[in-house]
């Protein structure tokens, strides 16, 4: 069972997977096939799945940047959203994760739409800085080391166009940060990118309880 929405009673949660949740087969046989493997826990959940593919739609979104894939869940859940022409450069270093990833992208039909770039998060978008277009990205979705959120975000807010959407996700981590007994680096380093956020004047933003909490900016 995926990690239900944090503070969420399981029995509603079990409700809400019943009625909100329209989770295409490939996605679901992907969640099912690695709930098992070590890290699982990682995986964003269904709700936040059909939550990024309905953000592609609004946005309109044809070029989106993905900082962190994991097993690919969320690329793919973005990827179907896309339109035929629409494409994501997603970035990880771990190529037995991102083996998985690319095998579902195939079977999917959406390998064509994603550029992966295997190599540190911070490598390829010092990369896409001095080679891309500046404000090149509709839509960026982070989901890696909370310990480099920051530089992440401020590497996200340059190549994202005026009105894209960056999308954070563990900002709520399991509640830790609301918890003082907790000072590990990384949920310090969610506490001090949280609170830059929530005051950073070039952007707009919406913290949302869904999962394991995201963050939508969206570029001023």
């Amino acid at each position: 069972m995926t990690k239900a929405i944090t503070g969420f009673e399981p029995s509603l949660y079990a409700y809400l997977q019943r009625m909100a949740t329209a989770e295409p087969d490939r996605l679901r046989q992907l969640r099912e096939d690695t709930q098992h493997l070590p890290g699982a826990q990682m995986q964003i959940t269904p709700e936040q799945g059909q939550f990024l593919a309905l953000l592609v739609t609004v946005m309109q979104a044809r070029r989106i940047l993905e900082i962190g894939v994991f097993r690919g869940y969320s690329t793919l859940a973005m990827a179907l959203a896309l339109p035929a022409d629409g494409q994501i450069i997603a970035c990880d270093h771990d190529p037995n994760a991102t083996a998985i990833a690319a095998d579902y992208w195939q079977r999917s039909g959406v390998a064509h739409k994603i550029d992966l770039r295997l190599a540190p998060a911070l490598v390829t978008l010092n990369q896409l800085q001095h080679n891309a277009p500046v404000d090149d990205f509709d839509l960026i979705f982070i989901d890696a080391d909370k310990r480099h959120y920051l530089t992440y975000y401020e590497l996200a807010l340059s190549l994202v166009r005026p009105g894209g959407l960056i999308i954070i996700d563990n900002v709520l981590w399991f509640g830790k940060v609301a918890d003082q007994r907790y000072d590990d680096p990384q949920t310090q380093s969610l506490r001090a990118f949280n609170q830059f956020l929530a005051t950073d004047s070039r952007v707009k933003v919406s913290v949302i309880p869904l999962g394991d909490g995201m963050s939508l900016a969206i570029k001023q």
